[in-house]
Parts: C-alpha cells; structure tokens; sequence
C-alpha cells in the first residue's frame, strides 16, 4: 500500500505542475497535494509571464526560449488548441520557470491573473500573396477578444502584442483598453523587433561586420514602408552608397515576404519572429527589474517626435511621409473595427 500511496502522490504532483485544474485529483489522501502546495507556485524570483498562442507556428519556439529566461518565474500557456502538449513538453526543460497550460476560452482569465507581462502571437500567419490587411478579419477578432481579458484579469501588464497587422492590431488592443479604463500607451508595445534584427543582419553583412556588434534603429510600423530604418544612426558609424541604402532599405522592408516566399506555403517567419520577440520581451523585463539604460524599438503612441520637436528622422524625411499616411490608415482601422 506504501508503493501505491507514493505513486499516487508523484502523479498529484506532476498534474499540478502542468493542469491546475487537474490540483484535486488527490483531495481525500492522507497528504491533500494541491497546486498551492507544490513546486507550481514558482520555483525562482522573477517576473509571471503569460503566452496567449502558445500551441503556434510562433508560440511554441517562444515558449521555450521564455522557458530559458532566468527572469521568468511563472510561464503560463494558452491557446485554443493542443495546449496541454506543449506544455507538457516545454515543462521538462531543467529551467528555473514553471510552466502551467491552458485550453480553451474559458480558462483565459485563469491564464492572465496576476501576470507582469502577456505577449500575443496568437491568429493565423501570412501565406504566399497575403499581405498583412489580408490576415485583419480574422486576426482582429482574436485580439481583440484576448485583450478584453487581460482588461479584466492583469491591466498593469505590460502587453507585446504580435499579432499581425500590428500596425492596426495595436490600435484594436488600445480603444479596448481605452473603453474599460485602463490604457496606459507605454504598457501596450507592437513587436518590431524583428525588423531590428533583420537590420542588424543585413547591414552587418554589408558592411563585413558581425551582427551582434551592429545597432540599426528602426521605427515606425511592422509592415512595408511603415518599417523605416535610420541608416543615418546606424553604430558603429558608417556611411553607405545611394545604391546600398536602397537595397538595405527594400530587403528590410520586406524581409517578411521574403520568408513567406521561401517557405513556399509552409509558413510564414516563425523563428526568427520567436526569436525577436524574446529579445524584446527580455529587454522589457530588465525594464521592470530597474535595469538602466534598456533601449528597444516598439510601435506605440508616441509623441517623441512631434512638428514641433524636431529629431534625426528629419534626415529620412521623405521615408517618413509615406510610413506616416500608410499608418495613419492602418490605425484607423484598427479602430474603426474596435468600435463597431
């Protein structure tokens, strides 16, 4: 009966680190294991984070880089499908988060309370001759109704949302934030980061450098000419031919499509997107650890540069009519959707 009681509470244990809802299961046995008495309140210090799309072609390789991250101590999964799969496997990483699944809409709250920072890969990607406004009707709905969530369940979290179209899904995320009281512009951030590491890449091998010793700012949006990379601010200061700022400028641009391309219908940039949003999420939690000196690039509402402010975008002036108009109609039906 000894071998059959320890077993039994071995298994308790496993359930409860993976399905909270599963923290019962032994309720009635000499030792009550429940989910508040396990290793699944969070086995380090640091930051809950939660993934809403986690079970995707982005949300799984971002799961397990998360995993990694020593400042994470609670990682919460959600999706709509196959959840408790990848949080099965990502939980037997030897790292110092705990990792806890959720399936389904109704688990939603469950999966945002109490959390510090939610990133959202969540919706369907881009395929060959999609562009970005192709993904909007269903990705917008998506959005929309996971940031309804985090609105009732964390609304001091910080929020990386993903989620294509950004440059209109961010603006779904703030009139829903907006309409229940809680918008903060510095806690709602659109990825870019991808398009600064594709900058980095790009002009590391232009310039005969390695990446990591190359800083190119990118701002703006997360699609075509909203992308505009400040070649002028590249460091190590550098300068480039007419010829090498146009073909620097067109491949990041458009480094997506060339990803969809070369995919051929199998997908869209998922690692190297997985990859940027860990680099952005990491900068982030360094933030609310207190780190100085943590710069990264984001879509958000900014006044940073305002008419009468002038800033060094002055010198990509005409990079930066086009990004401007092609926003502005992005924004407005971000907006236009959230307030019907």
């Amino acid at each position: 009966m000894q071998g059959t009681s320890n077993a039994n509470q071995r298994i308790a244990r496993i359930a409860a680190h993976l399905l909270p809802s599963n923290s019962q299961m032994m309720e009635g046995s000499s030792m009550n294991l429940g989910w508040e008495n396990c290793r699944a309140k969070g086995a380090s210090p640091g930051f809950k984070v939660a993934i809403l799309g986690a079970a995707g072609g982005i949300g799984q390789p971002l799961s397990m880089l998360m995993k990694m991250n020593p400042l994470v101590s609670v990682l919460h999964l959600y999706d709509v499908v196959n959840t408790p799969g990848v949080t099965a496997d990502i939980s037997h990483m030897d790292t110092g988060a705990v990792v806890r699944g959720f399936l389904g809409k109704e688990k939603l709250d469950e999966a945002l309370t109490g959390m510090d920072l939610v990133i959202i890969p969540a919706g369907v990607p881009r395929k060959p001759g999609m562009t970005r406004d192709d993904l909007f009707n269903i990705n917008a709905g998506i959005v929309k109704t996971l940031c309804e969530g985090i609105a009732r369940c964390c609304p001091r979290a910080i929020v990386n949302l993903i989620s294509n179209p950004v440059n209109s899904t961010v603006a779904i995320a703030a009139e829903v934030f907006k309409k229940a009281g809680t918008y903060d512009p510095k806690l709602l951030l659109g990825v870019t980061m991808l398009d600064v590491v594709r900058a980095n890449t790009f002009v590391a091998e232009v310039l005969g450098l390695d990446p990591r010793e190359v800083d190119v700012p990118v701002v703006g949006g997360h699609a075509g000419v909203t992308i505009l990379p400040l070649l002028s601010q590249v460091k190590p200061s550098c300068s480039f031919t007419p010829e090498e700022v146009n073909y620097l400028t067109d491949r990041i641009q458009n480094g997506g499509t060339e990803v969809v391309e070369a995919k051929a219908g199998a997908g869209s940039a998922t690692l190297s997107m997985a990859y940027a949003a860990v680099k952005f999420a990491d900068a982030c939690l360094r933030g609310l650890r207190g780190e100085a000196g943590v710069v990264a690039y984001a879509f958000l509402e900014s006044q940073a540069c305002s008419a009468s402010q002038p800033c060094y975008l002055d010198v990509h002036v005409a990079g930066l009519e086009k990004a401007k108009k092609e926003l502005a109609a992005s924004i407005q039906k971000g907006v236009s959707f959230a307030r019907k």
